[in-house]
Parts: structure tokens; sequence; C-alpha cells
């Protein structure tokens, strides 16, 4: 067996590595105490995902390093030795937490992809979402809370039942047995077009019904508002007030949104329509929703149209078409002249935030993200022009 250590925010973590045993446990703790000289705050971390085994001398080696240091807790144990802690009543008296399994999405087709991360088929039963960002654990408990809270109240969804390792990252796996998501569905059988529409939009409509306790989710006013006051510097300055003002005056709901609902987060497993990728749930009106369902289809691909094909599988002509779609299913009950209406509503709010996004990701310096942005910046512009409110 070897101890090493390293810092990690000036708090020490011990790395145990092999077989803790009654021949080597005095020794183990002769090199934990030399690790640790005089170090005398009470955080102290335990990184045993390279511990093989640990006996009951090698157990009272970590009791003492847990009277010393109060703080003491365990992360990436084994199965076989967190069994072990179960046993012994280790699990009581600190915080100890599993290691994560590893898996492999080399090879693996691309299903869905969200804001935050790509989701893979790994086999016939089975999907995994792997985060963009590496450091992604709390995002992926937020996620599955957000997940849970929906399910519960009625919103068909797939409840990630385990954490594991992807390369650096992390990722949250999901059973959804032989399902395929609406992208792949419309690719596969466009004369379907309008069925696989109208139940994209029927479970968009059950999402809009649901109302969330307050303060469970996000308020998507807030996120929009912020989308507007990055803009400040780059529109006219009466044009960006009036801009903050209308999206200010969107009233507060407890409306559930998903806050990235687009083909790709859509699947039908054996019949039965279920929503993936919850880590942007929300709350808040409609138009929000309708914005960003805009940009799926229409916005990110206005100027360019092979990313429609790149990202939905799908060429512009069939987004656009699902846009129309959306528009005549959503509000069924209302004239053509409404429905117009309601698409620009959307259309400034996506805008608002395609704008800030090309700017934010260098498009200033980049003669094709100023083509986009000055683009942007017109649709801006002539819809502030024509609207005076963002509700219905």
């Amino acid at each position: 067996m070897s101890v090493t250590m390293k810092t990690e925010n000036g708090v020490p973590v011990l790395n145990l590595t092999g077989r803790i045993t009654s021949a080597n446990a005095a020794e183990t703790k002769q090199q934990a105490n030399a690790a640790l000289g005089d170090y005398a705050g009470k955080a102290l971390t335990l990184d045993l995902n390279d511990l093989e085994y640990i006996s009951s001398a090698g157990l009272r080696v970590l009791l003492r390093l847990r009277k010393r240091f109060a703080g003491t807790e365990m992360v990436n144990v084994s199965s076989d030795v967190y069994e072990i802690f179960e046993m012994t009543g280790f699990t009581e008296m600190m915080p100890i937490s599993k290691a994560y399994r590893r898996i492999s999405v080399e090879g693996c087709e691309v299903i869905g992809q969200g804001a935050n991360g790509e989701v893979y088929r790994i086999d016939p039963d089975t999907i995994v979402k792997v985060y963009y960002n590496p450091d992604a654990l709390p995002d992926i408990h937020r996620e599955r809370e957000l997940a849970r809270t929906a399910f519960v109240l009625g919103v068909p969804t797939a409840i990630p039942y385990d954490v594991v390792r992807v390369g650096e990252g992390y990722g949250s796996v999901f059973e959804l047995l032989n399902a395929k998501s609406f992208s792949k569905l419309i690719a596969a059988d466009p004369d379907g077009l309008e069925g696989y529409v109208r139940q994209f939009v029927d479970l968009m409509k059950l999402i809009h019904d649901t109302t969330v306790k307050p303060g469970v989710m996000p308020q998507m006013r807030s996120v929009a508002l912020d989308w507007a006051d990055f803009l400040r510097d780059y529109l006219p300055e009466e044009k960006w007030r009036k801009l903050h003002d209308l999206i200010a005056a969107v009233p507060e709901q407890l409306t559930m949104l998903h806050g990235d609902y687009h083909t790709k987060n859509v699947m039908l497993q054996n019949g039965e329509v279920i929503l993936i990728d919850m880590d942007t749930l929300c709350t808040g009106h409609p138009v929000f929703e309708l914005a960003s369902v805009y940009n799926a289809f229409v916005g990110f691909s206005e100027l360019d149209e092979s990313v429609a094909l790149k990202f939905q599988g799908f060429p512009a002509e069939t987004c656009r078409r699902i846009w129309q779609l959306v528009l005549e299913m959503y509000f069924d009950d209302a004239d053509e002249q409404a429905r117009a209406l309601h698409a620009k509503q959307a259309m400034l709010i996506g805008y608002t935030r395609l704008m800030r996004r090309r700017i934010r990701r260098g498009g200033l310096t980049d003669p094709v993200g100023q083509q986009e942005i000055a683009c942007y910046k017109q649709h801006i512009l002539e819809l502030l022009d024509q609207l005076d409110r963002l509700d219905w």
C-alpha cells in the first residue's frame, strides 16, 4: 500500500492505494502522519479511489485520523470497501461517498443535445447525458431534483438512476428502452411530420399546464432580463430601454417551462412521449419557451442553413415548417393575425438571446460573427417598432 497527499482549496487530500491489512496498518499510520506533518486544521479528505481492501486494523487507522481531524470525509470509495464501511458503522460516523463507475461513449450515437451536455445511447436500453462542464456534479444533482419534481407533477420524463465518470467529466444515466428522439423520427419519416409535431406540441402544452411551487425553479424572466441588459452597449439607448421594459413587463408566472425545448429533447418510447434534458427547467410565461423553440428551428440556422441539418438532422425547410406548425397547433384557437403577433413576440426574445450569445462568443472580431450580430440587431430593432407587449 502507499499514501500520497495533495491539497485542494487548503484541505489536505490523502490518497490511500492498495490494500491495508494488519501487516501494514502501522506503516499506513506512519505514512499518513508524516504526510500531514503539523497540519492543524479540522478538515481532511481521504480519497480511496485506489483502495482495494481494508482490514479491521486499517479501520482503526482511519478512526484515529477522524479523532484528530473532526471534519474527515472519504470520497471515491469502491463498492466493496463501501460495504465494509457500511457493515462496521463508518457510514454513520462521517461523510462517505462512493466512486463513480467509468464508461466510454466512443462510437456511441448522439441522440440529443442541450445547452449543458450531449446525450448518447450506450446500449438499446440505456442513454447517458454527458455534461460539458467537467465539474458538473452540482448540476447533475440539481437536474435530478428538477426531473423528479416534474415527474411527480405529472410530466413524463426520464429520471436519472446513476452518475458515472466519462473521460474527465461526469454523466447521468437514464433507462430509455428503444426510445428515439423526435428529430430521428422526423428525419426517417418526413411524411409523418404533422403527427410528430402534434405530439411535440401536446407535450409542451402539458408542461405549460403544470404549476410549480414558488422557489422550486428559477424564473425565466430574470434570465431574459440579463440577456437584454447585456445588450445595453450594443443598441440605441431608447431601443434598449424599450426592450428591457417589455421583458420586465411580462408577468411572473409559476407555469413550468422546459427552457430548451426542441425535437432532440423529446423522445418516443413504446408509444409514450418523454421529455429529457431537464437541467433547464424553469417557470415563467410561455413566450420564453416559444422563443427557445424559434431559435432551435429558425434562429440558429437563419444565416447558415447547414446548421439545421447538422443539429436537427433534417433540412432548414423542414425546421421552418415545424415552427409554423407549432404556432398553428399551440395557438389553435387564435386567428392568423394573432399567431403572427405571438410569433414576433417570441422572435424578439429569441434574437435578444442570439445576439448576446454571439457577442459573448467573440463575434465582434469575426467577419461571420459580425454578419450574424448585425442580422440579429436588425431583427430586434424592427420587432421593437412593431410590439408594445410580449405577453398574451
